[in-house]
């Protein structure tokens, strides 16, 4: 199979792209940069150039691909104007779908788990309720399932909020690291029992790639390898990792601590992918997230 993957040089992104060619199919990967360009010819993968924004361009690449990956992602800071991010990635989306319409070729969409069931198990059937922490890119797999109905075999794969391993300089574990050096210490609030789910990044690949070769359309598939590590024992993983102390921080001092991270860190999300297992033959076997920050990932 020909793959177009948008964010192929990102931390999933690149994963994918791995795992695509080591199955052996033809990758096609969205380069905005000489860098990024370099970096996917290197590995093996053909280049196409363009940008998220440019949807002539994603047009052009999933016309001539036999399959679609978008794992591209514009990363957050404190002055990313959220809404203005989830419409650009509902344009990229609906560009992309408008191409695949009536082909039955794959389109795999990235997602997310974080803040959909806050205290509840998470599973791929739980009905979907928009609230302050999701309603903004709800919209992106609403999309993406509709498709189903326009003759696009699409699934939406929902990433657990920790995606950890080697070269994860920008996700929640690396910003939590960032954290406790720049505080001098690790942090969870209240006694850190919350949950968050868990999974290696080559995991978490093996799922695109499991989606695009089999999933059926409108396919919830949740690449989720640990269904909830407390937050305290990341915290304390952390803290051990970097010698530093771990102690809870009040909630009302969450804010200034966290920073961008402060409405995520008490979240209580356990989810459960058997349903993915089940349909995708899907088994992680990569180090879990404890063990990754043991060993010196992040440190």
């Amino acid at each position: 199979m020909r793959v177009f993957v948008t964010g192929a040089t990102g931390h999933v992104g690149s994963a994918v792209v791995r795992d695509l060619l080591d199955a052996g199919h033809e990758v096609v990967g969205l380069a905005r940069s000489d860098a990024s360009a370099a970096a996917l010819a290197e590995v093996g993968a053909a280049v196409h150039r363009g940008d998220v924004d440019d949807l002539d361009s994603l047009r052009a690449g999933a016309a001539a691909a036999d399959g679609v990956v978008h794992a591209a992602n514009k990363h957050i800071t404190e002055t990313t104007d959220q809404a203005a991010r989830a419409r650009a990635e509902l344009a990229a989306v609906e560009a992309i779908g408008r191409e695949l319409e009536g082909t039955g070729k794959p389109f795999a969409v990235t997602s997310g788990v974080i803040g959909r069931t806050p205290g509840t198990l998470l599973t791929e059937e739980t009905p979907t309720v928009p609230n302050a922490l999701t309603a903004l890119r709800l919209p992106v797999e609403a999309a993406t399932l509709a498709l189903a109905e326009r003759g696009v075999r699409s699934s939406s794969i929902r990433l657990a909020p920790t995606v950890h391993g080697p070269g994860d300089a920008r996700g929640f574990i690396a910003l939590l690291v960032g954290t406790a050096r720049t505080a001098g210490v690790s942090g969870y609030v209240g006694d850190g029992a919350n949950r968050w789910p868990a999974v290696h990044r080559r995991d978490a690949a093996t799922v695109f790639r499991l989606a695009l070769e089999s999933a059926p359309a409108g396919t919830r598939a949740h690449a989720v390898a640990e269904e909830g590590v407390p937050f305290r024992a990341i915290a304390e993983a952390i803290g051990h990792a970097l010698a530093l102390p771990a102690a809870s921080v009040p909630a009302e001092e969450a804010s200034g601590h966290f920073g961008l991270l402060a409405p995520l860190v008490s979240l209580d999300g356990p989810t459960s992918s058997a349903l993915t297992r089940d349909l995708l033959g899907w088994r992680p076997r990569h180090p879990d997230l404890l063990a990754d920050i043991a060993a010196g990932v992040y440190s």
